[in-house]
C-alpha cells in the first residue's frame, strides 16, 4: 500500500525550498575549508565530493556536547534515532533510517566491532573525549563494508591531534548533575618524520534509578530495585606514524575502552547488579604511494568486545575480531578512480555460561569500486562479494548518480543493496530447557537481506545548506523469535526467518548563517511496516518514531557563544505486538561557551531544561534536568 506523503512534510519542504530561493541570490564567493571523509567511498575525499546521504559530527559539535554519551550525540543526526536501558551505562542502540538497530554497522577507525553474539555494539564503553570526529553514512552499504550494513554505517575516528608541529596538548575537566565527574587530556605532535598522539579519559558517576516501577500498559515491574545505578569508567587511545619516504608511512592506532555500571534486571530484583563493559580496536596500517597514480593500503586490525554481567552469578561473552585489508587505488586520469579491495575477517566467540555449538566464523571478500566524474555528473558504483563460512556467497552492490543543474543546486539518486549475516546467538545458542520452557539458536537461519532506493535534491551556498532525501528500504528475511505456550506455564520460543518489512523515509535537513548567528533545523518522516504481519504482531516496527524534529540556534558575542536546541519524537511501541505505545516527547537543551582566552575556555550544557519525565525504552527511566560544566586548555 502506498503512503502518501506527510502535509507536515510538504509544509517543512516548501518553507526550505523558500529558504534556498532567498539565498540563491547571494550564492557562494569564498570557498571554505572542506571535511574529508572516508567513509562514503572507501577513501579519503572531501565531503562535498561524496555520494551519499553523510553526517560529519566535528569537534565542535562533541564540545558542546561535554558529558554525554556517544550514542547519545549520534542519536541526534538527521535519520537516526536512540535508545537506552536506563542511563549512558546501559545498553544503547541506534536506529538508522528505521532500520533494526543491528542493521547499522559501526566501526572504530574503519574496523567492525559489532558483537559477534549479539550483534550489538559496546556504545558505553566509547568515550567521546577520545574521538576526533564521527561519519555517518545512511543507506545499504553492504557492497562498500559487507554484513551489517542494511541502515546504514556509522565510522567514529578517534583522536589522531595535531601533527604539524612538535608537540601540542589539551586537557578537559568538568562536572555536573549526578555528581558525574570526567576529566581527559592529550598530546599529539611530529618531527623528522615521526608522528604520534596519546589521549585518556576517566569517568565517574552516582547516576539514576534506572528501572521505572511500572511499564507503559502500567504492570508492574518485579526487578525494581529503587537505588541509584552509577558507573566509573576509562580510555585510552594513540597512535604512532613513520613517514620513511615520501609517499610512504607505517602507523598504529589503539583504542581501549572500560565501563563499570550498575543497572536494574527487570524480572529479578539483584540490588548489587552490574555489568563490566570493554571495547578495544587496534591496528597496524602500510600506506604506499606506489607511482603517481596507485596507491596501496594495507592493514591488519584487532578487535575485541567483552561484556560480564554479574547479578547472582557472573556470565562473560567475549567476541574477537582480527582484519586483513589490502586496498589499492588506480587513478587512470583525474576526475576518475577505482578501488579494489581485499578483505579477510576472522570471528572468534567465548562464554562462560554456555558453550556454542559453532565458536568460530571467518569472512573472506573482494570488491570493486569505481568513482567518477563526467562533466556535471558524479557517478560511484560498487559491487562486492563476501564469502562465510557456513553460507557461502553472498553478492551486494550500489550505484549512486549525483548531477550539479547549477553551481548551487544538486539531484541525485541511488540503488543498493545490503545483508546481515545472523549472530552467533541466532545459530549456534545451544538448545536449552528448563521449568519454563525452551530455547536453542537456528542454524538454517538464512541472512536477512535490503533493497534500498534513494533520491535527493540539495542545495549548497555560503550561508545556506539544504538537503531533501526520500528513500525506500525493503528488507526480507527478517530474523524473529516466537514464543508459543505449548503447556500450562511452559513456553516454546523460536528464532525463524518470518518478518519482511518496508521502511519509506523523507528526511530534511538546514542551515543557515545570519552574521553570527546559525540556524539549523531537521525533519524525520519514518512509515517502517512490518509488511506481513504474524499472530499477536501488528503494523508498526517497535521504537521507531514516525516523526521527528530537531530546532537548533547559536550566536556568538565576542568570546562567548550561545546556544539552544529543541528535539521532538513522536509515539513509537514498544514491542512487536503494538500493544504498549510510548508517548512522544519533547525536550529542550541550552548551551554556553565562553573563552578567556586562545589556550582556555569553559563549556556549559544543560539538558531537558523543562524536566521532562520520557521513555526511550519501556521500563526504564531517562536522565532529568542535568547540567555539565566543562573547564577545557590546549597548548
Amino acid at each position: 500500500m502506498t503512503h502518501p506523503l506527510p502535509r507536515r512534510a510538504l509544509a517543512v519542504a516548501i518553507s526550505l525550498s523558500s529558504l534556498a530561493a532567498t539565498a540563491q541570490s547571494n550564492p557562494a564567493a569564498v570557498p571554505t575549508l572542506q571535511d574529508i571523509v572516508v567513509t562514503p567511498s572507501r577513501s579519503a575525499e572531501p565531503l562535498s565530493d561524496a555520494i551519499g546521504d553523510v553526517t560529519v559530527i566535528g569537534p565542535k559539535e562533541l564540545a558542546q556536547a561535554r558529558g554525554d554519551s556517544i550514542a547519545e550525540i549520534i542519536g541526534r543526526a538527521p535519520g537516526v534515532q536512540f535508545t537506552s536501558n536506563g542511563g549512558p551505562q546501559t545498553v544503547s542502540s541506534l536506529f538508522i533510517r528505521g532500520a533494526n538497530a543491528n542493521h547499522t554497522l559501526v566501526l572504530i577507525d574503519g574496523m567492525r566491532i559489532n558483537g559477534s553474539t549479539s550483534g550489538s555494539v559496546q556504545f558505553p564503553a566509547i568515550d567521546p573525549a577520545m574521538v576526533e570526529r564521527i561519519e555517518i553514512l545512511r543507506g545499504a552499504a553492504s557492497s562498500l563494508y559487507g554484513s551489517d550494513a542494511i541502515g546504514g554505517v556509522v565510522n567514529i575516528i578517534t583522536k589522531k591531534g595535531e601533527q604539524d608541529r612538535p608537540l601540542s596538548a589539551w586537557a578537559n575537566i568538568g562536572y555536573g548533575t549526578y555528581e558525574t565527574a570526567k576529566s581527559s587530556m592529550g598530546l599529539s605532535g611530529a618531527a623528522q618524520g615521526w608522528d604520534y598522539s596519546f589521549s585518556s579519559s576517566a569517568e565517574k558517576s552516582k547516576g539514576f534509578d534506572a528501572l521505572r516501577q511500572r511499564k507503559a500498559n502500567n504492570s508492574t515491574i518485579a526487578g525494581h530495585y529503587p537505588d541509584k545505578d552509577g558507573y566509573r569508567s576509562h580510555a585510552v587511545s594513540g597512535t604512532l606514524g613513520y613517514r620513511w619516504a615520501e609517499g610512504h608511512r607505517i602507523g598504529l592506532t589503539a583504542y581501549n575502552g572500560y565501563i563499570d555500571g550498575d543497572y536494574d534486571n527487570e524480572f529479578t530484583r539483584y540490588p548489587n547488579s552490574y555489568a563490566i563493559n570493554r571495547q578495544q580496536a587496534y591496528s597496524l596500517t602500510s600506506m604506499d604511494k606506489i607511482t603517481d597514480w596507485w596507491e596501496s593500503d594495507l592493514r591488519f586490525g584487532f578487535t575485541k568486545d567483552s561484556s560480564d554481567n554479574r547479578s547472582d552469578s557472573s556470565s562473560v561473552f567475549n567476541s574477537f575480531k582480527r582484519h586483513y585489508t589490502w586496498t589499492n587505488s588506480f587513478k587512470p586520469h583525474t576526475d576518475h578512480r577505482i578501488s579494489v579491495l581485499l578483505e579477510r575477517q576472522e570471528e572468534r566467540v567465548q562464554a562462560t555460561t554456555t558453550r556454542f555449538d559453532q565458536d568460530a566464523r571467518d569472512t573472506n571478500a573482494a570488491a570493486l569500486i569505481y568513482k567518477g566524474k563526467i562533466n556535471r555528473l558524479h557517478t560511484q558504483a560498487s559491487v562486492r562479494n563476501d564469502n562465510i563460512s557456513g553460507y557461502g556467497n553472498q553478492t551486494t552492490g550500489s550505484l549512486g548518480l549525483d548531477f550539479d543543474l547549477t553551481d548551487s543546486w544538486q539531484i541525485g539518486v541511488a540503488g543498493n543493496t545490503g545483508f546481515h549475516a545472523p549472530t552467533f546467538n541466532d545459530l549456534y545458542w545451544p538448545f536449552e530447557t528448563s521449568a519454563w520452557g525452551s530455547y536453542g539458536g537456528n542454524p538454517d537461519l538464512k541472512p536477512e537481506k535490503s533493497r534500498n532506493i534513494e533520491g535527493h535534491v540539495q542545495f549548497h551556498a555560503e550561508d545556506t545548506r539544504i538537503k531533501m532525501t526520500v528513500f525506500t528500504n525493503k528488507v526480507r528475511n527478517l530474523i524473529a523469535t516466537t514464543t508459543t505456550e505449548t503447556a500450562p506455564w511452559f513456553y516454546e520460543t523460536t528464532i525463524q526467518n518470518v518478518n519482511q518489512a518496508t521502511i519509506r523515509g523523507l528526511t530534511l535537513a538546514g542551515e543557515h548563517n545570519v552574521g553570527n548567528t546559525t540556524l539549523r533545523a531537521s525533519a524525520d518522516f519514518l512509515d517502517p511496516r512490518n509488511d506481513d504481519p504474524k499472530q499477536g504482531e501488528g503494523s508498526m516496527l517497535p521504537y521507531r518514531a514516525r516523526q521527528v524534529f530537531h530546532l537548533g540556534v547559536e550566536h556568538r558575542i565576542q568570546a562567548l557563544k550561545l546556544g539552544a536546541e529543541y528535539q521532538y519524537t513522536g509515539n513509537r511501541y514498544a514491542e512487536l505486538a503494538n500493544t504498549n505505545r510510548l508517548g512522544g516527547y519533547s525536550l529542550v537543551n541550552l548551551t554556553a561557551a565562553y573563552d578567556f582566552n586562545k589556550s582556555l575556555g569553559v563549556q556549559v550544557r544543560w539538558n531537558n531544561v523543562l524536566d521532562k519525565d520520557y521513555v526511550l525504552v519501556d521500563g526504564y527511566n531517562t536522565p532529568g534536568s542535568n547540567v555539565f560544566v566543562n573547564l577545557s586548555w590546549r597548548m
